[in-house]
């Protein structure tokens, strides 16, 4: 009974009304193929070499991506430094000698990573921290001292990570601090630890100095839990006698503050009222401050003092959009900056200090270049009991009344959406959707009470306001109530699950990737290494170890309420994911399956949390795509091939171009 009433909810004046809106506001538009957006880019993620001789970045080889580089002043002379031939790299950084490219990477998404280091010369491949099942986090770089750096693992203890001091040169490892509880470490220029971080059982965070690798028994700085999500101390100046910190201490948004090491007196370097301060701009040779961020419906840059006012200024002269200063050499000659002008693809430039002058040296999509790509808008959306929400919305070209929309929810919790070219939006804009996706409360960047807000809000209060949200375009003719879809990933998928389990008549259908669906089981299944922020999440989101929390996890589980499904539902997962298992995604599909409830989904085993290579991203989105057709009404690319290029498993439902030994239906 119940699949014939969802067969029904899916024709009839309703659907045909959707059809009409998506199509008439797609009509004459050419379709971006998803490759384009979503395949490798031809280059991305540049870095300047400390010495300003060469340029590092990003590209595919043998179709994988895989790290390049090239002379600084003969950007079209790449080579590739590295050989992945499955698992695409995505962070890489520069040896502080210039000798090396030293990159992170794990297996299947598995989030061990560990690190690599490739010499430029020789071509010469080191595995640098050879353990299994360890994650390694980089701890300092310094820019005098050259041929070490100190590092992370966590091979003796999961759960912390022993500092080690890397020779570059030869590879050793030499144990520098035993780690028996410590959540992270500031370390000066001479790649002393200075500074040991600690979480408290009540969620709060002790800061210890440390000296000759001995931390001192009684901490220096308490921050307690209203204050740790926003304030923490981020670097030394070289000379080592200044510390900047990010602080929200005795304010509601982080400012940038400097603490005299000698005296322990703070100044303030830069506030601001709307939205937090981010880490900013700092010289290369003395480690000062030139310059702070601030992210409230857009970055922009504000300069200390006269050191780089000049440069900002220019930059932003040249009108070609958001921009962002990327690496700096050790010279300070030479910037690498990126403009987004949203409506066509980014671009990388040199840039010659002296010279005030700029040479483009790629653009991460070309492809893109004469697209028909749409503008994004930047709004203010009010929730029910008088929040404000920073939002995002990109309409359809043509649209001049009301479409189907996709509410594309962030993940996190604590993180944030921004403006500037969104591949997802413009993506489902140009399918005929307008795309809104909304900073909700808990959402990072505005403030701690912002944040705070969404405490023990999960499918409650931050729910409502992803509801406010869809009033809010409802009222204003974006879309009409019953032409709503719901999407997002981690977080966001969680928001899905939620959207169509405890509002069962608020959307059309949904898209969950990689979302929680049960948060007692989520909070068991964190890994070890997230030991230290663990009471932090039992705070924000409810203790496991109490009855009153299991209540509160259950109560907010979308599993608890599988059977009010009743709307078309899609779920992606990667098998090896460590933040949220495949577990969560079985559980609900088992729950529908047994209600006979439908249910598609897809898997991918060699995935971890989201979709790294880019043939499983383009079949999942092939098929979210499609789905999204028939629920909304809009155009769609046909899935074709996409499924057979990529690893899906599809456990539930029926997908087009699902075949035997690649994608093989198992249920409705």
């Amino acid at each position: 009974m119940r699949k014939r009433l969802w067969l029904a909810a899916m024709t009839g004046a309703a659907m045909m009304t959707a059809n009409a809106g998506a199509q008439s506001a797609a009509s004459g538009v050419p379709l971006i193929e998803r490759a384009k957006l979503f395949g490798n880019p031809t280059r991305t993620a540049g870095q300047l070499s400390p010495d300003g001789k060469w340029l590092g970045f990003i590209a595919p080889r043998d179709g994988v991506l895989n790290v390049w580089i090239a002379p600084v002043d003969k950007p079209d002379q790449a080579r590739p430094l590295t050989a992945e031939k499955t698992r695409p790299i995505r962070t890489y950084f520069w040896s502080p000698d210039s000798r090396q490219i030293l990159f992170v990477n794990d297996k299947g998404g598995d989030e061990n990573f560990l690190l690599y280091g490739v010499d430029l010369t020789s071509g010469q491949q080191k595995a640098l921290t050879p353990f299994e099942k360890t994650r390694v986090q980089i701890i300092g770089v310094s820019n005098t001292i050259k041929d070490r750096i100190l590092v992370g693992v966590n091979n003796r203890d999961p759960r912390w990570h022993d500092v080690h001091e890397l020779n570059l040169a030869t590879g050793a490892l030499t144990p520098v601090f035993q780690n028996d509880g410590y959540a992270g470490f500031v370390v000066d220029d001479q790649l002393k630890i200075r500074i040991a971080e600690k979480s408290r059982p009540d969620s709060g965070i002790d800061y210890y100095r440390v000296v000759a690798n001995k931390v001192e028994p009684t901490p220096f700085t308490k921050v307690d839990y209203e204050d740790a999500s926003s304030t923490a101390p981020i670097g030394f100046t070289q000379d080592g006698k200044t510390l900047y910190w990010t602080d929200a201490r005795g304010r509601d948004t982080r400012a940038l503050l400097a603490q005299d090491m000698a005296t322990g007196k703070f100044t303030t370097i830069g506030s601001d009222d709307r939205a937090d301060v981010g880490n900013g701009l700092t010289n290369p040779k003395t480690g000062q401050v030139e310059a702070y961020s601030v992210y409230f419906h857009r970055n922009e840059y504000v300069p200390v003092g006269d050191a780089v006012k000049a440069d900002l200024a220019f930059l932003k002269s040249q009108n070609k959009g958001e921009f962002f200063v990327g690496s700096r050499t050790d010279a300070d000659d030479k910037w690498l900056v990126t403009f987004d002008p949203v409506t066509a693809p980014a671009s990388t430039w040199l840039y010659d200090r002296k010279a005030k002058a700029l040479s483009e040296l790629y653009t991460p999509r070309p492809q893109l270049v004469g697209a028909p790509l749409l503008a994004m808008e930047s709004i203010d959306i009010p929730t029910r009991d008088g929040l404000s929400m920073v939002s995002y919305l990109t309409k359809p070209k043509g649209a001049t009344g009301p479409v189907p929309m996709v509410l594309l929810v962030h993940g996190g919790p604590w993180a944030r959406d921004g403006y500037g070219f969104n591949g997802y939006h413009q993506w489902l804009a140009n399918r005929g959707y307008a795309v809104l996706s909304v900073n909700y409360r808990s959402s990072t960047g505005f403030g701690k009470k912002f944040v705070q807000a969404g405490d023990r809000q999960w499918g409650r209060k931050m729910h409502d306001d992803l509801l406010d949200a869809v009033d809010w375009a409802v009222k204003r003719g974006v879309t009409a109530k019953d032409k709503v879809a719901i999407m997002g990933g981690s977080y966001g998928g969680y928001a899905t699950l939620a959207g169509l389990t405890m509002t069962p008549d608020a959307f059309a259908c949904g898209v969950d990737i990689v979302g929680p669906s049960n948060l007692f089981t989520l909070l068991k299944t964190i890994p070890p290494y997230w030991e230290a922020g663990k009471q932090q999440m039992y705070r924000r989101m409810g203790d496991p170890g109490t009855p009153e929390g299991q209540a509160l996890l259950k109560e907010r589980s979308p599993l608890t309420y599988a059977d009010a499904i009743k709307k078309p539902l899609l779920i992606g997962q990667g098998a090896n994911d460590p933040r949220v298992n495949v577990a969560e995604s079985d559980q609900i599909v088992a729950a529908m399956k047994a209600k006979n409830i439908p249910v598609t989904y897809v898997v991918f085993p060699d995935e971890g949390h989201g979709f790294a290579r880019p043939v499983n991203n383009i079949a999942f989105n092939a098929v979210a795509e499609n789905f999204l057709s028939k629920c909304l009404g809009g155009r769609a690319e046909p899935v074709g091939d996409a499924l057979k290029a990529s690893t899906a498993q599809v456990k539930a439902g029926q997908v087009d171009g699902a075949t035997p030994g690649t994608a093989t239906p198992t249920g409705n």
